[in-house]
């Protein structure tokens, strides 16, 4: 029987992403909507707070992005076990992952408490900066227990529970909107702490998180063959940081970028950052959409790898990239086609809402590339393929998106959203390097299928 076209067998993958990248984009979304519930329940204080949740968001996304990296082998073996039908791997990746994690948890806390400093030495607003300490140390506080979910998380997804990891991530969020409503405004006899009030959510939050996702995986009934007698040993932590160190670099390349971005945009004031803080709020939870195919096709890799069926590694992308590209085309639209009515829905303050319209119109402009950077980048990954996307990362972020976004934003005259559009310049080139990198890294995989 002659084997099926290309075009037929990305087909016949899409179903399998799409059941399993629905759960993963929906728990994602849930996990990141902490950023847009408190820009939605601070809106009415003000631009400083929304400015300073604006700056210290801008700054942490860096770390977010570089734990999640550090988490991300966790699920990666653990899709690898899946495929291979070893039960007890899976724990064995979990108990070793959580060491890592928690590591890296507790690194991205110190450094991102030490950031303040430095942050009060490049030129923010002085209103801004007299607030944000206490909600940025709380968010500090945050990494750790947010390193610790997501490992937990990423060993449901590999195991094909991932709406398991919804329900839990929307009991989570619940949490974080009943902490928030208490302590911004003052209820149930707590003082009104405003920002202070959404920092200890988050970190309550959190860490309530942590521990609800961790003793799901480690007691439900269905969970216990995972962990069986095996002991921790220096090829198990080996195998995940050979991984991990790369992933964690790329990641904290692109974020980090992203961090540069939101300072730059500090200095066109309080307003510009609280408009990019209402833009980036949505921004943020629309990319999981694409981050969440992108897990998809990375488990999907690593379970056919797992399973000896390396041939069916360049249909599985194909069929991510065919998902993402229809998905962001259609989230393009909206941002383009509705960039005022997604303001409104959180400020009413003309200025604001003239802020965050010009950074929705660049968003817009670049989803596409996001979409397919990130199917790429986690079909590589799924390939143990971390060193060159790390590579491109240096050069699309930090040596042609950066100076691009200097270069717009100030001399060009384009402000805020300028800022944005230099980034979209590193996300196409990020884009086409990560495709020709799938596309070349496959071919002798189909062939020999």
């Amino acid at each position: 029987m002659p084997a099926p076209s290309p075009f037929r067998a990305a087909l016949g993958e899409t179903g399998s992403i799409a059941r399993l990248a629905a759960p993963l984009s929906s728990g994602l979304i849930v996990s990141t909507s902490t950023t847009l519930v408190d820009t939605a329940m601070l809106g009415h204080l003000g631009a400083v707070p929304l400015a300073a949740v604006s700056l210290a968001s801008s700054v942490v996304i860096m770390f977010y992005a570089a734990l999640y990296g550090a988490a991300g082998p966790a699920s990666l073996f653990a899709g690898r076990a899946q495929g291979a039908g070893d039960t007890a791997g899976i724990g064995d990746v979990g108990r070793h992952g959580a060491v890592l994690g928690l590591g890296a948890g507790l690194a991205g806390a110190l450094g991102f408490a030490a950031l303040l400093p430095v942050l009060g030495l490049t030129g923010q607003p002085a209103d801004v900066m007299a607030v944000i300490t206490p909600y940025w140390l709380c968010l500090a506080g945050m990494l750790v227990p947010f390193t610790l979910l997501l490992v937990a998380k990423g060993l449901l997804d590999a195991a094909d529970r991932p709406w398991t990891g919804v329900g839990l991530s929307l009991v989570v969020l619940g949490v974080h909107v009943l902490a928030n409503w208490v302590l911004i405004d003052g209820r149930f006899g707590f003082p009104a702490l405003g920002l202070v009030g959404a920092g200890i959510a988050s970190l309550l939050s959190q860490t309530f998180g942590a521990a609800l996702f961790w003793g799901f995986v480690r007691f439900a009934p269905w969970t216990r063959a995972w962990w069986g007698e095996r002991r921790f040993t220096r090829e198990g932590f080996a195998k995940q940081w050979r991984e991990a160190l790369p992933m964690t670099t790329q990641y904290f390349l692109e974020g980090g970028a992203v961090g540069v971005a939101g300072v730059l945009i500090g200095w066109f004031g309080a307003v510009a950052l609280a408009g990019n803080q209402v833009a980036l709020s949505v921004g943020v939870v629309a990319y999981m959409l694409p981050l969440g195919i992108a897990g998809a096709v990375t488990i999907r890799v690593a379970q056919a790898i797992g399973g000896g069926d390396a041939g069916r590694v360049r249909a599985i992308g194909g069929a991510g990239l065919a998902i993402v590209t229809l998905w962001m085309g259609l989230i393009a639209l909206v941002f383009l086609l509705a960039a005022d009515a997604l303001a409104r829905a959180f400020v009413t303050d003309e200025a604001i809402v003239a802020a965050a319209v010009g950074i929705f119109v660049v968003y817009g402009l670049t989803q596409l590339f996001d979409g397919v950077q990130s199917v790429s980048l986690g079909a590589l990954r799924g390939m143990l393929d971390n060193v060159w996307p790390m590579k491109v990362s240096i050069v699309a972020y930090w040596l042609i998106s950066l100076p691009a976004s200097v270069v717009i934003a100030f001399p060009l005259g384009l402000g805020a959203p300028g800022v944005w559009l230099g980034f979209g310049i590193g996300l196409a080139i990020a884009a086409t390097a990560l495709l020709w990198r799938f596309v070349s890294r496959t071919r002798p995989l189909s062939e020999s299928a």
